[in-house]
């Protein structure tokens, strides 16, 4: 069977507000996720289950900073730059010999379908390596109905 894995891809150029979280361990993930939802709140996105596209930004969010911090080399940091029509995701870590690896016939009781997941919440998604860090990245409207994000 083949291989799957993410697409090697340069992270696309987003512009707006920035986003950042220095990460070293997983029990920081709660504080990170609950600033990013006051983040949201500040900018406008509508509380809780109203806005699903928010938080399917958390659930991206989270699903790939704890993939950084369980399977790559401390510290993550994790960037979300918010633009007009979508968000911008994007999780660094200091391993960039070992590429994202999305769980291939597994038991979704066991995990590991964290990147699958991303790639079905996100519009656009890819890794790379810059300067000594692996990025994994994705593209995530701001609203269900977007299917391709616009930066200004």
């Amino acid at each position: 069977m083949a291989r799957l894995a993410w697409p090697l891809r340069p992270l696309p150029d987003g512009r707006g507000e920035l986003w950042r979280w220095g990460l070293g361990a997983v029990a920081e993930l709660p504080a990170a996720r609950a600033a990013l939802r006051s983040r949201l709140d500040a900018v406008g996105s509508p509380d809780g289950d109203e806005d699903q596209a928010a938080e399917r930004l958390v659930l991206a969010f989270d699903e790939l900073a704890s993939n950084a911090l369980r399977h790559g080399t401390s510290p993550v940091v994790a960037t979300v730059v918010a633009g007009s029509g979508g968000w911008l995701l994007d999780v660094s870590d200091r391993d960039p010999d070992s590429m994202p690896a999305p769980a291939v016939d597994r038991d979704p009781a066991r995990g590991g379908l964290g990147l699958h997941l991303v790639a079905r919440l996100s519009v656009a998604h890819g890794w790379y390596v810059d300067g000594g860090c692996k990025h994994v990245w994705a593209c995530l409207p701001t609203t269900l109905g977007s299917r391709r994000p616009t930066y200004s």
